[in-house]
C-alpha cells in the first residue's frame, strides 16, 4: 500500500492513540496562541520547530531531519509531514487535517502549503528555527510574495514559556527518572573505569527506568576534559583522585529535567571544594532572585556579582538558566528565555529553568553541578533532588 493508504489504515484502527495530553491541554494551548494571533493580526503560523508543533499537537517522532510544518489559523490546524512520517502523525497528533508528501519528492511541499495559505495576508515566521529550510520558505517566498511573511518566533515561546500543571507532571516523572539514572552512575564510578563505562551505566538505567529516547545523551567527562565545554565521553580512563562530571536528562513525553553532578574519585581537594561552595552560592542566589516580576537580568546580575571575583579564574558560559520543557534532539534546551545579563524579560509562575552551573579551569578540571526548578512566588524551587555535594567515589 502507499503512505495514503497506509494512513488510512491507521486511522481506522490507531488513530490519536498515543497523543501525550487530553484534548482539553491542547485547546487550553490553541485558545492561548490564536489569542495572540488575533492580537498582532497574524492570519496564519507556519511552525517548523519541532517543539512548537509538539506543544500544539502532540506530534512526535524521532525522526526530525525531514521537513515537517503545522499551519495554525483561527478555523484550522494542518500538519505536513513526510511520507514516511504519516503513521507517527496519525498516532500522535491532535490535528484537523494531516497532509503528506513523499519524502524523496521534495518538489510536492510547496504546492499545498501555498494552497493553505492563499488567502492570509499576514504569516507569522520563526526565522531562527533550525526546522525551517530555506529550500522550502524560499519557494514559497517567490509563490505566494514576501511581503506576506513576518517574523513571530516569541508569540508561541510567550506561551510555552509558562508550563501548566499538566507540563510539571512530565517534568517531575522527568527528574525522577534522570535523579535515577544519575544515581546509579555515580555510584559505579571508580578509577580504571572509562568515561564511556560510566555512561554506558548511566544510559542503560536511565531507559530502564522508563526514557524515551533522550533529546541529548548522557554526558560524562572526567579531569582536564572538564575543561573543555560540550565535549562527551571518548574512552578515557579515569584516575585517581580527580573529578569526574556528569549531566543527564530523561525524556518523559519529550519534557526534560535536566540534572549536574560531579565526583571526585578520592578526597576532593580544596579548589574543587571551594569551587562546589561558589556553585552552591550562586544557586542560592539565582532561586531567591527567581520570584514573579523580577527580571531575568537582576537574576543574572544577583548571581555574576558571586561570581565576579573569581572570573578570571573560571570559564562560565554567561547563561546562569535556560528554559526547558518538551524538546527534540539535538538539544534539551527549550530556547524560550535565558537567564543571563540584558534579558529584560520578567520571570512568571510555572517557568521552569535548568540552572547549568559549571565552572571550568580551561584544561584542568572542572565542576558542575545543577537543579531543574520551577519558579513559585517564593522563589524557585527544585524539581530534581541534587544533594549539591561532590560525591566521593571509592575504590
Amino acid at each position: 500500500m502507499d503512505y495514503h493508504h497506509y494512513r488510512e489504515a491507521l486511522t481506522e484502527t490507531l488513530a490519536q492513540s498515543e497523543v501525550p495530553f487530553p484534548a482539553g491541554e491542547y485547546q487550553a494551548r490553541l485558545v492561548k496562541v490564536r489569542h495572540a494571533m488575533e492580537q498582532q493580526a497574524f492570519d496564519a503560523l507556519l511552525l517548523t520547530d519541532p517543539a512548537d508543533i509538539n506543544y500544539l499537537t502532540g506530534y512526535h517522532t524521532f525522526e526530525v531531519s525531514v521537513h515537517a510544518c503545522l499551519v495554525c489559523t483561527q478555523e484550522r490546524l494542518v500538519l505536513q509531514v513526510a511520507s514516511i512520517e504519516t503513521g507517527a502523525a496519525v498516532v500522535t497528533a491532535q490535528v484537523d487535517e494531516i497532509i503528506g508528501y513523499r519524502w524523496e519528492n521534495l518538489d510536492e511541499i510547496i504546492a499545498p502549503l501555498a494552497d493553505l495559505l492563499a488567502h492570509c495576508q499576514k504569516i507569522g515566521i520563526d526565522g531562527w528555527s533550525a526546522g525551517l529550510r530555506f529550500g522550502v520558505i524560499d519557494a514559497l517566498l517567490k509563490t505566494i510574495g514576501r511581503e506576506r511573511f513576518c517574523e513571530a518566533g516569541a508569540l508561541v515561546d510567550a506561551i510555552r514559556i509558562v508550563k501548566s500543571p499538566a507540563e510539571l507532571e512530565m517534568l517531575q516523572e522527568s527528574a525522577r527518572i534522570t535523579a535515577l539514572g544519575l544515581e546509579t552512575a555515580i555510584q559505579s564510578i571508580r578509577p580504571d573505569m572509562t568515561d564511556n563505562d560510566i555512561a554506558a551505566i548511566g544510559a542503560k538505567a536511565l531507559l530502564e527506568n522508563g526514557s524515551e529516547f533522550m533529546s541529548l545523551q548522557p554526558i560524562v567527562t572526567s579531569g582536564h576534559r572538564i575543561g573543555v565545554i560540550h565535549v562527551n565521553h571518548k574512552r578515557r580512563v579515569i584516575q585517581p583522585n580527580e573529578p569526574v562530571f556528569l549531566e543527564f536528562g530523561a525524556a518523559y513525553q519529550r519534557y526534560t529535567a535536566p540534572m549536574m553532578r560531579t565526583a571526585v574519585t578520592g578526597t576532593p581537594n580544596a579548589a574543587l571544594s571551594e569551587t562546589r561552595d561558589l556553585c552552591l552560592s550562586l544557586f542560592e542566589a539565582l532561586c531567591d532572585t527567581m520570584r514573579p516580576g523580577n527580571s531575568f537580568d537582576a537574576a543574572a546580575q544577583a548571581a555574576d556579582a558571586l561570581l565576579s571575583p573569581k572570573r578570571d579564574q573560571y570559564f562560565f558560559s554567561g547563561v546562569f538558566g535556560y528554559a526547558v520543557g518538551a524538546q527534540f534532539p539535538p538539544s534539551w534546551v527549550e530556547g524560550t528565555g535565558f537567564i543571563a545579563k540584558g534579558q529584560t524579560r520578567t520571570f512568571e509562575t510555572n517557568m521552569v529553568f535548568h540552572l547549568p552551573l559549571c565552572l571550568r579551569v580551561p584544561g584542568q578540571w572542572g565542576v558542575g553541578i545543577s537543579d531543574t526548578v520551577v519558579v513559585t512566588e517564593q522563589g524557585a524551587k527544585p524539581l530534581t533532588n541534587n544533594d549539591w555535594q561532590l560525591f566521593e567515589a571509592r575504590s
